[in-house]
């Protein structure tokens, strides 16, 4: 298919598809999927494109919830994000999570889509209190490469580029992509899909910053620790989700209107 018959984009996952860390949601989210959208819409004037994504899920949620509503809007193009959530939670299999993933990508293939997904980067060089949470990801990313290959989706290798642990490219909690983290995410599918004026750029360092010291970087740590860390586990302790009552925020294929 040529970029310019991309003409209905659905877009599956969590909390990072939705675009938390890219606005609020009272100005309204935007994210790599929106982002996306404007990179398909250069080549494709009258595309269409479709949300799904609900913060919180786990893959296991975003197959179930998602990808049949995802197949009634028979996209041309698809990106399926998920997993993160999985690897936090205490109890979790690689395998497992990556074969929720995999019947997505066997699905929308079989239905004709084009299919794009992204690795994950090195949580440790992130947050060094998650640095246990490592080899998860690594497993992961791992099994995700092996299930794509076998269904032909185009893997966005962000967990490769050394760029993609720049502080500069999270939120304050770590766990989501900031407004320039989300515009990489965005341009690294659109190289794996081959989109006109697409190119490697994303994969560039920034700027070099300032060091901190010891003391500044340990009490970060503790910030972090005790405004993002404890909360979301004490969300998991009661057996809440960020997501819970929360819907897709663009459940049909509508005009892009320029928010690419």
């Amino acid at each position: 298919m040529r970029n310019d018959e991309y003409l209905r984009y659905v877009a599956l996952g969590d909390s990072q598809t939705e675009g938390l860390g890219d606005g609020n949601d009272t100005v309204g989210l935007r994210g790599f999927a929106d982002r996306l959208a404007g990179h398909l819409a250069a080549g494709a004037p009258g595309l269409r494109y479709a949300n799904l994504a609900v913060r919180g899920r786990l893959a296991g949620q975003v197959r179930t919830e998602q990808l049949v509503p995802a197949l009634e809007l028979r996209p041309d193009v698809a990106t399926v994000v998920a997993g993160v959530n999985d690897v936090l939670r205490p109890r979790f299999d690689a395998a497992e999570v990556a074969g929720e993933l995999e019947e997505m990508f066997a699905a929308l293939t079989a239905a004709g889509a084009r299919v794009a997904t992204v690795t994950f980067p090195d949580v440790a060089r992130i947050a060094p209190l998650a640095r246990p949470l490592g080899p998860r990801v690594a497993e992961l990313n791992t099994r995700i490469r092996a299930a794509a290959a076998r269904h032909g989706v185009v893997v966005a290798e962000t967990g490769r580029a050394a760029v993609a642990t720049d502080p500069r490219l999270w939120t304050a909690d770590r766990l989501h992509a900031s407004p320039l983290g989300h515009a990489r995410i965005a341009a690294a599918l659109a190289e794996a899909l081959d989109l006109p004026g697409s190119d490697s750029a994303w994969t560039h360092p920034l700027p070099p910053r300032p060091a901190r010291t010891g003391a500044q970087a340990a009490a970060a740590e503790l910030a972090w620790l005790a405004g993002f860390l404890g909360p979301w586990l004490g969300r998991r302790l009661r057996g809440t989700s960020s997501g819970d009552g929360r819907t897709a925020k663009r459940p049909q294929l509508l005009p892009l209107q320029g928010r690419g």
